[in-house]
């Protein structure tokens, strides 16, 4: 990386995390990257198939707090 990049990471990675966040989005975004039909049609069909699991009960669901705890706990543990 260039001196100039690693001072915008540098200045960047200090904002507050929703200005990180925004950043992000808007770095995403002037990529203009095309995703491939093929593979966003199966993550549509994986999201549907999901749905569906949900709906009808098959699919065992846990709190969202949970679940952002043990991945924290797991980021934790990985480190």
């Amino acid at each position: 990386m260039t001196a100039t990049m690693e001072q915008v990471l540098k200045d960047a990675l200090a904002l507050p995390v929703d200005y990180r966040l925004s950043l992000a989005e808007r770095l995403v975004e002037s990529v203009n990257w095309a995703p491939d039909p093929e593979i966003e049609q199966r993550q549509l069909a994986e999201v549907y198939r999901r749905m569906e699991e949900v709906q009808s009960g098959r699919a065992e669901l846990i709190p969202g707090e949970t679940a952002l705890r043990e991945v924290r706990e797991a980021v934790a543990h990985a480190r």
